[in-house]
């Protein structure tokens, strides 16, 4: 497995573009911004996309979805939570910094426990609702993408329309805090992290 990340967008958000070495199939987590520097390392490396994953519909996380899908015709997946939010400037909350983002539906919906085959990797997918009701995570290859559920000393925001404080407390406790310690954390935002080091110093848990 290859992972490349780019910080993309006006909120500088984390994008993943995650590669099988063997058949250079791929995936991109949350194409935010940037779409021509996506496509451009994806026509570099010679990658197949297969998979643009948004692991949850806030703009900053969705923006270059349509450039990417329309450039390489790769399956849009969201979990069914958070589906609305691509369609719609105010849920995306695109509306209130002036942007007004619209994208196109996802061709696939996503729920928890559903799996993700890109090349010969396979991704778990984790639903963990707190920082949006649909947010996910992607488990697979020792490696967690976790979206805007859990960062390096920190946790999403969930003062945003659909958070829950104590829901995402509840996802990362059940669903996350239960991988191996040196699960390597790739999050929405900043820098990586472990497992293990989150469930012994994140403060917010």
């Amino acid at each position: 497995m290859k992972i490349v990340k780019l910080e993309v967008g006006q909120l500088g958000a984390n994008c993943y573009i995650v590669y099988c070495e063997k058949t250079l199939q791929g995936m991109v987590v949350d194409p935010g911004g940037n779409g021509q520097e996506i496509l451009a390392l994806l026509n570099r490396e010679h990658i197949a996309l297969t998979y643009i994953v948004n692991t949850h519909g806030h703009a900053d996380h969705i923006a270059a979805n349509d450039e990417i899908k329309a450039a390489t015709g790769a399956v849009i997946l969201i979990h069914s939570e958070d589906a609305k939010m691509l369609i719609s400037s105010q849920e995306n909350l695109s509306m209130y910094i002036g942007n007004n983002l619209v994208c196109q539906a996802a061709d696939r919906l996503l729920t928890d426990g559903d799996t993700i085959m890109v090349g010969e990797m396979q991704f778990q997918v984790l639903h963990t609702p707190g920082h949006t009701p649909g947010g996910i995570c992607l488990y697979g290859n020792g490696a967690l993408f976790s979206g805007d559920t859990l960062f390096a000393g920190s946790i999403g925001r969930t003062d945003f329309p659909g958070g829950s404080h104590s829901q995402l407390l509840s996802s990362i406790k059940t669903k996350l805090f239960v991988l191996n310690d040196d699960t390597a954390v790739l999050p929405g935002h900043g820098e990586n992290t472990t497992i293990g080091v989150e469930r012994q110093t994140n403060p917010f848990i």
